[in-house]
């Protein structure tokens, strides 16, 4: 049997692709490239947000109308998240819910033999050690943990990852000592919130990081996000993993709103000054971190003066990378009961934020023009060239290189997202 895996959203459901396809691949299916190619299509889907929804529900749409032939499973959050919604789009679809995969297998050959075939329910099985086939065979991908502590008003994902459950350190580092005995470059580490792992075990992600950076070879670790409330009683233990040589200088950790009020709306448990002191203490003790953040324009409790906060609050710390969502209601969210802001305030208020972004990001890597920086080239660049990442996990195109090499190059251009290099 042909299977070919589609997925939506982030670097955690990457990883329950590559799980489903290592236990598929286990069983003797094959797993194809294109959807032309396959028996099985697997959708493993985001609900995060409302884009990707519409996204997720269209190609759905698409493959059933397009490709009546195909059998389709749905995996991943949507499953759990809104299953009358899917069952109502994809009556004749299987399920595999993202607790569900080791019956990836099982859910398949009965959809091969016309029946309809639905896994859904939370399990505590840990997904670390489990078997994955890499899209790109010098990055691996390890989830520390799942689930998170939080209980934020807009967020409907935890309603499908459930309460935290994290995995021993010793099987993580045993996992990552494996794929860079397989050649791997590029260990990331993710999870729905990475600084919560181990509040549940008695463990750090400081510890993690250490142990995992005491592996031999040369080789990078990328830590996924982190939300600020979960970090404030690690930071010295964060700051020591992270000036290892063996972690990219890339820290992720999302204030979603510059001003308080819509922080304790959103139930995210910290302050904006809270916030702000752990970026100037990594900026202190580590001066090359890159921070990346994320914002939610338009909360429905987010006023002029909140939203000129969240102006005011990036203009302040000038983030290396800004991530901007637009509000929108999601399904169970507590706070899709508040409504919505006008259309033309949202639009104006995104608008707004995309320009400061813009400019902050492009700013920042002008500053990087001249300088020599020591970068891992990581994959081929799709116009051309390859894309490489710099200690600071920045990305650099570079025109010519070989992947999984660490070289030194100099910077010699810059845009808003990327920089160009000269070997």
């Amino acid at each position: 049997m042909k299977v070919y895996i589609e997925t939506f959203g982030c670097t955690f459901n990457q990883a329950d692709s590559q799980i489903m396809a290592g236990m598929l691949h286990e069983n003797h299916a094959q797993i194809v490239h294109t959807l032309e190619e396959a028996d099985v299509v697997i959708i493993n889907t985001c609900y995060v947000k409302h884009p990707t929804e519409q996204k997720v529900i269209t190609r759905i749409q698409r493959i059933q109308k397009h490709f009546p032939e195909k059998k389709l499973i749905v995996g991943g959050c949507m499953v759990e998240i809104d299953p009358d919604k899917l069952a109502r789009i994809a009556p004749d679809a299987g399920w595999i819910g993202p607790h569900q995969l080791k019956k990836a297998h099982e859910v398949v050959k009965s959809s091969l033999k016309g029946e309809v075939a639905r896994e859904t329910g939370f399990s505590r099985e840990i997904k670390v050690g489990l078997p994955k086939m890499r899209l790109n065979k010098l990055i691996h991908i390890i989830q520390i943990c799942e689930g998170c502590l939080g209980r934020c008003t807009y967020c409907c994902t935890r309603f499908a990852r459930g309460r935290l459950q994290s995995y021993p350190i010793q099987m993580i580092k045993e996992e990552a000592r494996q794929a860079l005995e397989d050649g791997c470059v590029e260990i990331q580490l993710t999870a729905q919130d990475t600084a919560a792992f181990g509040k549940d075990t008695g463990e750090s992600l400081s510890d993690l990081i250490k142990e995992v950076s005491s592996l031999e070879g040369d080789f990078r670790i990328r830590v996924g996000m982190m939300h600020p409330n979960n970090m404030l009683d690690d930071i010295p233990g964060l700051i020591e993993a992270f000036q290892s040589e063996k972690v990219y200088k890339f820290l992720h950790i999302p204030i979603q709103s510059g001003n308080d009020q819509v922080l304790q709306h959103m139930r995210r448990g910290h302050s904006v000054d809270e916030f702000k002191e752990i970026v100037d203490i990594f900026r202190t003790e580590i001066p090359e971190i890159s921070i990346a953040t994320d914002i939610i324009v338009a909360y429905p409790t987010e006023d002029d003066a909140a939203f000129q906060d969240t102006c005011n609050l990036l203009k302040e710390i000038m983030p290396d990378f800004i991530h901007l969502s637009k509000y929108k209601p999601r399904h169970r969210a507590e706070s899709s009961a508040w409504g919505e802001l006008a259309h033309e305030v949202v639009k104006k208020r995104s608008k707004i934020i995309d320009q400061i972004k813009s400019e902050i990001t492009h700013l920042d890597n002008l500053k990087l023009i001249g300088t020599q920086q020591e970068v891992l080239i990581v994959e081929k660049g799709s116009k051309g060239g390859w894309i490489a990442r710099t200690n600071s996990y920045k990305p650099v195109i570079v025109p010519e290189g070989e992947i999984g090499t660490f070289t030194e190059v100099e910077i010699m251009d810059a845009t808003s997202t990327y920089l160009k290099a000269n070997k």
